[in-house]
C-alpha cells in the first residue's frame, strides 16, 4: 500500500475531514487501532496527568526535572500553538514531520474501516513513536476529560489529578462532581494518585476509593508555603525541600509544582530523582502561552502576554497576575473565545483589569460570535469595544493604536494565542 500523502500538513488537513464528529469520546476505536499496531502496552512508567487547568504545565515541570537527572522521556500534550509536532516530545525535542508522517502511516494501515478523529490519529501516532522509542518514562496530558479520553487506552502507573473546574460541560458534565467523576477515570486499581487541587469533588475520592488507590491531596498528605528566599514543599511523613520559585509565573503554579513534586516522591524507587535536578528543573521548565511576555524594550515600549486561559478559573488566575503586575499604561485585550465556554462567568473576573476591547473569531466552527462577546463586555463595565473580522486584523489594529507603556493581553483560546503569535512572528516579534 502506497503512502497516502507525503507532507505532514496534507495528513492533517485530511485527518480534519475524515470523521463525523470533531470530538468524540470513547475508547474502543483507538484501542483496537492500537493493538493492531502494538501487542504490548509500555514497560518504563506511565505518568498521565488530567485536569481542567494545570496539566500542561505540570506535565513539562515534570519533563523537565526527569530530565535534568538524566532520564529518556517521553511527553505528549495538546493542543498545539504553532507546530503540530509541539505535540510530540522525546527527550525535550519534537519530533520531525518524518518520523509524525511516518506513524500515520502505520495507522493508516492499520485501522482498515476503523473512523478515527483528528485527535485519536495524533494521541495513536505518540504512543506509537514512544513505543518504538522505549524511553525511561512516558507523560502522557489528558485531552478532554479522562475515562473516554484516547489517552486513556493506556494504564498509569500514577494519575496526577490538576485543578478540576467547569469546562467543556457539554461533553463532561455541568458540574464538578460530574466533570471529577471523569478525569477520575484515569485512575487505575491499587495505582496512586495525586491531587493538586485542594478543593476535591467526591466523585474522585468515592472513585479512589473503589479502586483501592493510594490517595495524595494537596493540604492533607503533602503541602506547600512561601518563604523569603522561594517556596518549601512538604508531605505528612516529615520529607520536606526548601525550593527556588517556579519558572512558570503564578500563585497556582505553586499547587501544580506541589503535586509534580509528590508524584517524583512516588516514583522515587523505579525513578530515583536527585534534589538538584528537582531545582534546576523547576527553573527550567517552559511552556508557551502561559503568561508569555514579549518585553516592551522589544517594541518600542509596548509589551505583549500571551496567554490561553479560556474557562473562568484559567481567566480570574490571568486577572490575578496582570493586577499583581506592576504597569503604568493601558491594558489592551484581544480576545477570541469558543462558544462552549462560560464566557460571561469567565469575563466577569477580567474586565476591571482591561481599558481597551478587541475582539474577533477564532479559526474554529466553535468560535463565539465576537458581536455577542461585544455584548456581554459592554454589560459589565465601559471600556470601549472594537470587533474585528479576524484575529489577524485584530493585532493589526491594536499596534497602530498603542502608545510607550501600553500592554496588550492576548487569551481567551488557544487558537486565539496561535493565530496572534503567527501575525506577531510575521511583524518581527521573537515568541
Amino acid at each position: 500500500m502506497s503512502a497516502r500523502f507525503d507532507s505532514l500538513h496534507d495528513w492533517l488537513r485530511w485527518q480534519e475531514s475524515l470523521h463525523p464528529r470533531e470530538i468524540e469520546l470513547g475508547l474502543e476505536r483507538v484501542a483496537a487501532v492500537f493493538q493492531r499496531l502494538h501487542s504490548k502496552t509500555f514497560s518504563s512508567p506511565v505518568i498521565t496527568i488530567a485536569g481542567t487547568n494545570g496539566k500542561g504545565s505540570s506535565l513539562r515541570m515534570l519533563e523537565s526535572i526527569y530530565l535534568a537527572d538524566g532520564y529518556t522521556t517521553s511527553a505528549y500534550s495538546s493542543p498545539h500553538l504553532l507546530r503540530y509536532n509541539e505535540r510530540i516530545r522525546c527527550n525535550g525535542v519534537e519530533v520531525s514531520d518524518a518520523e509524525i508522517v511516518a506513524a500515520f502511516e502505520r495507522i493508516d494501515a492499520a485501522r482498515a474501516d476503523i473512523s478515527l478523529t483528528y485527535f485519536e490519529f495524533g494521541t495513536l501516532a505518540a504512543l506509537d513513536i514512544f513505543m518504538r522509542r522505549q524511553t525511561d518514562v512516558v507523560l502522557l496530558e489528558v485531552g478532554l476529560g479522562g475515562r473516554l479520553d484516547a489517552v486513556n487506552i493506556i494504564d498509569a502507573d500514577l494519575a496526577l489529578l490538576t485543578a478540576i473546574s467547569l469546562d467543556h460541560t457539554v461533553w463532561l458534565g455541568d458540574n464538578r462532581e460530574a466533570i471529577g467523576f471523569e478525569k477520575a477515570g484515569i485512575l487505575r486499581s491499587g495505582k496512586p494518585v495525586v491531587c493538586s487541587d485542594p478543593n476535591l469533588p467526591q466523585s474522585v475520592l468515592k472513585q479512589a476509593r473503589e479502586l483501592d488507590c493510594p490517595l495524595y491531596r494537596l493540604g492533607y498528605e503533602f503541602d506547600f508555603e512561601l518563604t523569603s528566599q522561594g517556596w518549601r514543599w512538604c508531605e505528612r511523613t516529615g520529607q520536606a525541600q526548601e525550593l527556588p520559585h517556579p519558572s512558570l509565573r503564578g500563585a497556582h503554579q505553586y499547587r501544580n509544582a506541589a503535586g509534580v513534586l509528590m508524584a517524583l516522591a512516588l516514583m522515587q524507587s523505579r525513578l530515583p530523582v536527585s534534589r538538584a535536578a528537582t531545582r534546576s528543573g523547576l527553573l527550567d521548565a517552559r511552556l508557551p502561552g502561559r503568561f508569555q511576555s514579549v518585553p516592551a524594550q522589544s517594541l518600542s515600549g509596548v509589551s505583549w502576554i500571551y496567554d490561553v486561559a479560556h474557562n473562568p478559573d484559567s481567566i480570574r488566575q490571568l486577572a490575578q497576575m496582570l493586577a499583581e503586575a506592576e504597569h503604568d499604561g493601558r491594558t489592551i485585550a484581544l480576545l477570541g473565545m469558543l462558544a462552549d465556554k462560560d464566557v460571561a462567568a469567565a469575563l466577569a473576573h477580567i474586565h476591571l483589569q482591561i481599558n481597551d476591547w478587541h475582539l474577533a473569531p477564532v479559526a474554529s466552527p466553535r468560535s463565539e460570535n465576537p458581536e455577542k462577546l461585544k455584548k456581554i463586555i459592554s454589560s459589565q463595565g465601559q471600556a470601549p469595544v472594537s470587533v474585528h473580522a479576524s484575529v489577524a486584523d485584530a493585532w493589526t489594529a491594536i499596534e497602530k493604536a498603542t502608545e510607550a507603556g501600553d500592554r496588550i493581553v492576548v487569551f481567551g483560546s488557544f487558537y486565539t494565542v496561535s493565530e496572534a503569535m503567527v501575525v506577531a512572528q510575521e511583524h518581527g516579534q521573537r515568541i
